[in-house]
């Protein structure tokens, strides 16, 4: 190639980079070539993802001072004030989404909530069994008191939070957002009876209590004959053999959940609507968390709404707040004894967002919903 030709190349070769390169004033530019929606978009995603980081940082925190307080615990030492949060949880005060804002990737919906009509087909499919089911709720509140009554809780306690639970008018088969006739009303949970029992509860409960239950029941067999004595030997065997399944699994909370999720587990949840059975599930719930509170040193009487506590949260975060100094309810935030997602699913535990608060608004609650018809059935069907 001859000089002239290379120097036309090269020529060439620079025209094509030069025009390749922005310009010299690009960077400056940038910020003032950004269209109205797009600053807009970038101060909302600059606020949320500080609001996201904040957040993250602030039940990650929640979740190391409750693991530090169980450890406190464990080993006697007495708890300080500053081993709780003391702040609320932050929230988004930025500004709104906008309308360009890319949507997020919308997760598959959850799988419906199972109710009694599946409850009961389960236990006909895995155990061939049918629970005794009462004539009336009227029957169901004598067998439960009876049994109640027995275990050593107060008319106050189980009625008050049967009336918080169950709204004071609910039946022995209420469940978690079906509690009035409504056309859009929908299951939430498989939260069931009196007290509110999940299918996990009624797991864990046969796993734990299993053959106290048992021995009870045969006690009453025993004074029975004929038909009425053969029907509940019959409930007896199955209930063994659903006591069996609990305990195949280590005595874990996750490892009952799972259990509790399958047909077999979902049969276990059918004894909840047995007048045999279920007024000692429902009863052994309460029992428990009054058991826990004296091991754990509370000698007091728990209160109603100081009981619905530890049956609402779970007895060691239950405990955590009525175990605490009465001056320290006014300052604790409720946020310290729930997990991330069950507190966003929780508006209670949002708008009255101390101890004090919640248990106040509690006990408000119980308070109005005893008055009503049902409350007062069961509190008569307790002994004078």
């Amino acid at each position: 190639m001859s000089p002239n030709g290379l120097r036309f190349k090269a020529a060439a070769f620079v025209l094509v980079a030069a025009l390749m390169l922005p310009p010299a004033n690009a960077a400056a530019q940038a910020p003032s070539a950004m269209t109205d929606d797009q600053r807009v978009l970038a101060a909302y995603t600059r606020a949320h993802d500080a609001y996201l980081a904040a957040a993250a940082a602030y039940w990650s925190t929640i979740a190391d001072k409750r693991k530090l307080r169980f450890q406190k615990r464990v080993h006697g030492e007495a708890l300080a004030l500053s081993d709780y949060v003391l702040t609320q949880p932050p929230v988004y005060t930025g500004p709104p989404k906008p309308p360009g804002a890319a949507p997020k990737e919308q997760a598959p919906p959850p799988p419906p909530v199972p109710v009694v009509a599946d409850f009961l087909k389960a236990a006909r499919q895995e155990y061939n069994f049918t629970p005794r089911r009462p004539q009336g709720d009227t029957e169901f509140k004598r067998a439960y008191a009876e049994i109640a009554a027995g275990a050593g809780l107060t008319r106050d306690q189980a009625v008050r939070i049967y009336g918080f639970e169950a709204t004071g008018n609910g039946g022995y088969d209420v469940q978690a957002g079906l509690e009035y006739a409504r056309p859009a009303a929908h299951a939430i949970t498989t939260a069931l009876g009196y007290n509110q029992l999940l299918s996990t509860n009624s797991v864990e409960l046969l796993a734990e209590s299993g053959a106290t239950f048992v021995a009870r029941l045969e006690a009453r067999a025993a004074l029975l004959s004929g038909a009425s004595r053969a029907e509940l030997e019959n409930t007896i065997a199955i209930l063994r053999r659903m006591i069996g399944f609990a305990r195949s699994v280590p005595d874990d909370w996750s490892r009952h959940e799972a259990l509790a999720d399958t047909p077999k587990g979902l049969a276990i949840h059918a004894m909840n609507l047995d007048i045999d059975v279920g007024p000692l599930l429902q009863t052994q719930k309460l029992l428990d968390s009054v058991v826990f509170a004296r091991r754990e040193g509370y000698d007091a009487s728990l209160s109603a709404a100081e009981l619905e506590m530890m049956n609402l949260t779970g007895d060691g975060n239950g405990f955590d707040m009525i175990g605490m100094p009465a001056e320290w309810r006014g300052k604790v935030p409720t946020a310290n004894f729930f997990q991330r997602r069950g507190y966003a699913d929780n508006p209670v535990a949002q708008r009255h967002n101390t101890v004090a608060a919640l248990i106040a608004a509690t006990d408000a609650t119980m308070d109005q919903e005893v008055r009503k018809d049902g409350a007062k059935t069961l509190a008569a069907a307790f002994p004078k």
